[in-house]
């Protein structure tokens, strides 16, 4: 299912209301509560990430520097 230009970023703000995840975690969240309908790609997600935190919109931050889960996120 191809989604509309700024959809993809209003599912990630709306996923992360709810609690800070990971990359991972957005996506499943996403495809969760779709019940399976949208499957957000790693390479939809994170630009997509990087351009809502570039606005403000969400922040990011590393638990551990040697994590190697990534930074979470933050609406």
């Amino acid at each position: 299912m191809d989604l509309l230009q700024g959809t993809l970023d209003m599912l990630v703000l709306r996923t992360l209301v709810f609690r800070p995840l990971h990359g991972y975690g957005i996506a499943k969240a996403i495809r969760n509560t779709s019940k399976e309908a949208l499957d957000i790609e790693f390479g939809s997600l994170y630009p997509a990430l990087k351009r809502l935190e570039l606005r403000g919109w969400v922040t990011s931050k590393w638990k551990n520097q040697n994590a190697t889960a990534g930074p979470s996120f933050t609406a």
